[in-house]
Formats: structure tokens, C-alpha cells, sequence
């Protein structure tokens, strides 16, 4: 029953909604639409509001101990393997070829910020705290799966190591980044400009966040409305694999998290990280380094199946598990 309930007040949620009526937009073939300069402008915001946020509330708890160690470590280790266990899940249960699975499975092992903010707004209103320093783990966990799913894509078809003009660039792109010196940038300005800093963009960075949020999830959820004549090349084992492997990587999750005592709050955040599939960075590295692997695949599976799951359901029933085992 408090699941059905923790689910029915995230279904009800205006990001949620929000994003169901661009789902609906998108499929009755309506006129509505958000400026592609509107939407960056969008993403922009969230990392910059995330960022900030978190590294302001560092201050706060002055939280540097042996708990903010083991989790970053266990963040990047997570996100550098289980691209493998998901192209080993994949090579069972599918068809897909070598390079597509690798590029499917790199999306698993990152991140995608939405989601994340998702949840940021979801333990607002359940009044949970959390520990700051998720935000740069949100920013470690993204770069290490494509490292990781390049490596695969390698081993399995020697022929991919011609890409290494591509590489180079793949490389570069990783380290610099936008969305990760954004998220970083933002997190240290929080960091070094303190209460000082905080108060003269609360207005602009804080307040607005669930506002923005919501216009971001409704183009959201017109994108994804556009992404369905893509699953006519879906088997269901693909279409179930977008929804088991963001549940086995939340399992694991929550699991590193109990072992190491973490909060509530904290616990579902990472439990989110470990979930959510990336469709901005993953896809833009695959299509540099794996031009042969099938992207009306894999940006699908990310952007249509477990996005949505993890926002819909996923966040709800993580939140209960974790409630009933691990509070």
C-alpha cells in the first residue's frame, strides 16, 4: 500500500505530469514545441542550480570524511562495470552485434542528470536530506562507462581500433566536457562563494528549479513522443533489458550504500545515479568512437524506455525498498 501511495504522488507530481503531456503532444501530433536554443538553455540551468546547490551545502555540513571516499570510489568503479555486466546481459538475451551492444550497455553505466533532478525534487517533497557531495559524483560517473564500453567494443571486434583519430577527439570530449565543467564549475563558485554567493542567486538559481524542471521534462517527453516509431526494431528482450538492468543497477546501489551507512536521502540519490542511463554524453561519444554501432537503437533505450521508467515508477519503488530494508 505505501508503495502504491509513493507512486501515485510521484505519478501526480507537475514535473511528472508534465512530462506525460509532452508524451501526448508528441503522439496526437500537436503544433506544441520547445526551441532546440530553449531547451539548452534549459539543461544549462539544471546543472548550474545542481551544481551551486551542492556546492554550497558542503558548506553546511562540512561533510569531508571517509563516507564521501568510499562512495566516490564505489561511483566511478559502478559506472566502469557495469557496461560489462550489461554487454554480457545483452550477448545472452539479444541479437544485437558486437558494436551496438557495447554502445547500448556504455549508456547503463552512466548518468543522465534529469533523472537525477527528478529525484532531487522527489526527496524535496518527502522533506529528506542528503548528503551534498552527490553532486560530484554525478559528475565522476559519467565519463568512466564510455571509457569502459569503448574497451568492450574493442576486445570484441578488433576492427573499431581504426577509429583512433576518433578516439583522440572521444578522449578530449570526455575531459572537457560542457556538462561536466559545468557541474563541476558551478559546484566549486557554490564551494568558494559561500552564504555570500548563495543569497545573491537563490532567486535565480533555487527558486525556480521545479518551475524549469518541468518545462525541461514537458520537451522531454516530446522528444521521447518522437523516439516511438523507433520500437518496431525492438525485440521485447531489448524493450525488458530497458527495464531489469536500471533494477539491478539500483540493487546494487543500494546495497554499496547500506554497507557503507548512508542516509535516506543520500541513499536514493545514488540508488538513481546507479539506475539511470545516459542520452547526452554517451550518445554523442558513441556516435564519434562506434559510427557502426546502430544508434536508432541505443538512443531509444535510454531516452524512451528507462527514462521514463525510472521517472514514472523507478524513483517511487526505489524509495520503498530502500524505506522498508534499509532505513
Amino acid at each position: 500500500m505505501e508503495l502504491l501511495i509513493t507512486i501515485s504522488n510521484n505519478f501526480l507530481s507537475p514535473p511528472i505530469l508534465f512530462f506525460l503531456l509532452g508524451i501526448i503532444a508528441g503522439v496526437i501530433k500537436s503544433d506544441l514545441s520547445i526551441p532546440s536554443s530553449i531547451s539548452k538553455y534549459l539543461t544549462i540551468y539544471l546543472m548550474m542550480s545542481i551544481g551551486f546547490k551542492g556546492g554550497y551545502s558542503i558548506l553546511l555540513d562540512n561533510e569531508i570524511n571517509l563516507q564521501m571516499i568510499l562512495l566516490i570510489i564505489s561511483g566511478a568503479m559502478i559506472s566502469f562495470l557495469l557496461p560489462f555486466l550489461g554487454f554480457w546481459l545483452l550477448n545472452l538475451y539479444t541479437k544485437l552485434d558486437n558494436a551496438t551492444a557495447a554502445a547500448v550497455a556504455a549508456h547503463y553505466g552512466s548518468v543522465s542528470i534529469v533523472t537525477f533532478a527528478t529525484a532531487v525534487s522527489f526527496i524535496k517533497f518527502y522533506e529528506l536530506q542528503h548528503k551534498s557531495y552527490i553532486i560530484s559524483i554525478l559528475a565522476i560517473m559519467e565519463a568512466p562507462a564510455i571509457l569502459s564500453g569503448l574497451y568492450i567494443a574493442h576486445k570484441k571486434a578488433p576492427k573499431t581500433r581504426n577509429h583512433k583519430k576518433e578516439e583522440k577527439k572521444l578522449y578530449r570530449e570526455i575531459f572537457t566536457n560542457g556538462s561536466i565543467l559545468l557541474l563541476l564549475g558551478s559546484f566549486l563558485i557554490g564551494l568558494i562563494t559561500g552564504e555570500s554567493g548563495f543569497q545573491k542567486v537563490e532567486a535565480f538559481l533555487i527558486t525556480p528549479f521545479n518551475g524549469i524542471l518541468c518545462l525541461f521534462l514537458l520537451d522531454m517527453g516530446l522528444i521521447v513522443a518522437k523516439e516511438f516509431h523507433y520500437f518496431k526494431k525492438f525485440t521485447f528482450s531489448l524493450l525488458i533489458f530497458g527495464i531489469y538492468m536500471p533494477i539491478i543497477s539500483a540493487l546494487i546501489g543500494m546495497i554499496l550504500c547500506f554497507i557503507i551507512g548512508l542516509d535516506v536521502g543520500t541513499t536514493l540519490l545514488f540508488t538513481v545515479l546507479c539506475s539511470s542511463a545516459s542520452y547526452i554524453a554517451v550518445p554523442a561519444a558513441m556516435r564519434l568512437a562506434l559510427p557502426e554501432a546502430k544508434a536508432g537503437i541505443y538512443i531509444p533505450m535510454s531516452l524512451a524506455i528507462t527514462f521514463p521508467f525510472n521517472i514514472i515508477l523507478g524513483i517511487p519503488i526505489y524509495y520503498s525498498i530502500i524505506c522498508i530494508y534499509f532505513q
